[in-house]
């Protein structure tokens, strides 16, 4: 696999705003050298700066861009340059309010602030090409340009009657007359059949919210306009040099688009990574990890190669709640981790901190001290020396036998579902319960979509897939057929592509044929309420029960051999419901599980599983809590290991084989020890 830009090494860069500092030239001047001793090599220009970049309509200033990117690559430091779409300058705002963000509640947002422009307005997206024609035409061929990065976090969704129209515009080709959009959204509901395509909007607090139908098209719409908008960025960039590649950054859990659809016209996936770290008084930082990896995972695998960590935080943040710095070596700790899970750079938001406004207090490299001697700014003049040395990770892949299927759609229909539960169906806490164990223990997880092809894996884990489209459930069966072993949960297969419920037994599709189950409730529990799972068959060691709370599914076993049973402290209800069963299928197994059951449960169940189907984690041993392991495989065929501390204090590992340090050189034989939030990069 290749290094994933033209400059073929680990990326260690920033965010750069020298249009802050315009008004500094001793502070642009000392910039340079000192993201020389920082050890950083590549730096993001241009976001935000569209007011600089064109003051007055028309009027362009390109000069003390190009100044500063000649005297950048003239020390060795790379580009990564903007479009600076993310933010209308105010003079645009006011003479176009079209372009201006209109509300849900169809009230039109004033001037300010950034992603208050209208992704549809033909305006907008005239201005934001005649810029972008400027900057490709000036810098496209510049020799220090390595990466496009094209606006900023898109986000965000406007109801102009521009996009309304949009909107029934994309209706139409999506479903070609009324008759089958009313058929498709189940408008017979509260008389809601619609007679005329002008009679659509989009939802609103103060309109329609009932058609689900509408309301999951709506969604999709807002993606498809979305990268509509960034399609056609990206156009005019390619158009002056189709060598650079695009990409633009994530932001983790962010269900507001489907990146999946998003990542298609990439070809970086970039994100931007914010845990609310030392939260917990033990100092042990597992649960804001876990989540990290888990979206870290996800961008790599959207594109099937590495991704760029294109912003975190060298010590604070200034939107959290509380806005704690990481403590002493904490750094490096998450920097390797987003190494180990498929990052080819380690970049910060931000190079120096502004002096005023929303992020002064954010953390930067450069603090308003101006100081080099600082233990942020020696930190990351470290990991940049590290990261020099890591070539041979360039481009290095990540081999999983295991697969999570996470659909975007079905979890936007899940939620939105209208029952059996409304505070927190728990979709996305269900999917991280089975990522949670194999983060602990060292194995490689893949997340896939509902579109993807599965037949590469051993494991497919499909966590409450409520929402069935095109043939994924024919491509599990299929999976399934061939060997491979599924999980299935409840409250899946239970609507189609538009949010109908299926006729007949769910899961749908055949699912419950593959399970062996039929349907026969739900049963949605409050907060705090529980059941338990007892283990009547154990096929592999598992505790003799398990709590359940969320959600619970009452099925019937037809064909499939029980495992665990519910126990629902109910004396009106059987007490040998399944609740935990096993289906021979083909040349393969189905598992299903009908409740939400505690972490343990999965943890318990989901490593004995893959043990039982010799799959192997990254090392093959115990790992203590809160340390974790992952691998990659570098293009000369170097396998570099890391191993992680999320604990506040010291642990060793037991090796089953001998590690050399690979910044060391020191040989470890049987036993790794690891400082507290210490991280060890390791070849064989």
């Amino acid at each position: 696999m290749q290094s994933i830009t033209p400059y073929p090494h680990m990326l260690h860069g920033c965010d750069y705003n020298p249009e802050q500092w315009r008004n500094r030239p001793e502070i642009l001047d000392q910039d340079i050298i000192r993201m020389q001793q920082a050890n950083i090599n590549c730096a993001s220009l241009g976001i935000f700066a569209w007011a600089a970049l064109e003051p007055e309509e028309g009027r362009y200033d390109l000069d003390w861009l190009e100044e500063i990117m000649n005297r950048l690559h003239q020390r060795g430091i790379y580009t990564v340059l903007a479009t600076p779409s993310a933010a209308s300058p105010m003079w645009l705002a006011h003479k176009y309010p079209e372009t201006r963000r209109v509300g849900a509640d169809r009230i039109r947002i004033l001037p300010g602030g950034r992603h208050n422009h209208c992704y549809t307005s033909p305006v907008y997206r005239e201005k934001v090409r005649a810029v972008n024609e400027q900057l490709a035409a000036r810098f496209a061929h510049h020799p220090g340009l390595i990466l496009w990065h094209v606006g900023n976090e898109f986000q965000g969704e406007c109801h102009c009657e521009l996009c309304q129209a949009a909107f029934r515009e994309w209706l139409r080709e999506r479903y070609g007359t009324l008759d089958a959009l009313n058929a498709a959204w189940w408008t017979a509901f509260w008389s809601n059949t619609y007679t005329d395509w002008e009679q659509i909007e989009s939802p609103a607090p103060h309109g329609e919210t009932a058609i689900h139908g509408l309301n999951l098209d709506w969604k999709r719409f807002c993606t498809a306009q979305t990268r509509s908008f960034l399609d056609a960025e990206i156009a005019v960039l390619k158009a002056a040099n189709p060598v650079i590649p695009v990409t633009t950054n994530f932001m983790g859990f962010y269900d507001g688009l489907n990146y999946r659809e998003i990542a298609k016209s990439l070809d970086v996936i970039s994100w931007d990574s914010y845990p609310l770290w030392h939260s917990e008084q033990s100092g042990d930082e597992s649960s804001s990890a876990f989540r990290a990896d888990a979206f870290s995972d996800m961008c790599r695998c959207m594109l099937g190669k590495p991704f760029l960590l294109m912003e975190n935080t060298p010590s604070q943040t200034n939107w959290q709640p509380v806005c704690r710095p990481k403590t002493w070596g904490f750094h490096r700790l998450t920097a390797v981790s987003c190494l180990a899970h498929g990052a080819d750079s380690v970049q910060y938001f931000q190079w120096r901190q502004s002096r005023g406004c929303a992020e002064k207090f954010h953390g930067a490299v450069m603090t308003h001290a101006n100081r080099t001697d600082t233990r942020v700014f020696q930190e990351v003049s470290d990991l940049g020396s590290t990261l020099k040395r890591l070539d041979a990770l360039c481009g290095a892949k990540t081999v999983a036998n295991i697969a999570i299927l996470y659909d975007m759609e079905s979890h936007w229909a899940v939620n939105d579902a209208k029952g059996p539960r409304n505070q927190g169906i728990g979709d996305t806490d269900l999917m991280l319960r089975f990522y949670l164990p194999f983060w602990k223990a060292g194995y490689a997880v893949d997340f896939v979509d509902a579109e993807a092809d599965f037949s590469g894996y051993h494991l497919l884990c499909v966590p409450m897939l409520y929402l069935l489209r095109g043939d994924t459930a024919k491509r599990i069966r299929d999976f399934t057929l061939q060997g491979g072993t599924v999980i299935l949960t409840m409250h899946s297969g239970v609507t189609d592509a538009h949010d109908l419920c299926y006729m007949g037994d769910t899961p749908a599709e055949g699912l419950a044929e593959l399970a062996g189950i039929r349907f026969l409730e739900i049963d949605p529990l409050f907060d705090g309420q529980t059941e338990t799972m007892h283990i009547q068959k154990a096929p592999f060691p598992l505790a003799e029960s398990y709590r359940l709370e969320r959600l619970c599914e009452r099925v019937a076993a037809e064909g499939a051999e029980v495992l665990g049973v519910y126990d629902t402290g109910n004396p009106c209800m059987p007490d040998d419901l399944p609740c935990l069963t096993r289906h021979p299928f083909g040349r393969g197994t189905a598992y299903y599980l009908g409740g939400f059951a505690e972490e343990r449960f999965f943890s318990d169940f989901l490593i004995s599983l893959a043990e039982r189907l010799g799959l192997l984690p990254a090392l093959d041993t115990t790992l203590p809590h809160g340390v974790t392991a992952a691998a990659r495989q570098g293009k000369d065929g170097t396998v570099f290991y890391f191993v992680m501390n999320w604990n506040r204090e010291q642990k060793s590992v037991n090796l089953p084989f001998p590690l050399k340090d690979f910044e060391t050189g020191k040989f470890y034989q049987s036993k790794l020890p690891l400082s507290p939030y210490g991280a060890k990069i390791l070849i064989r």
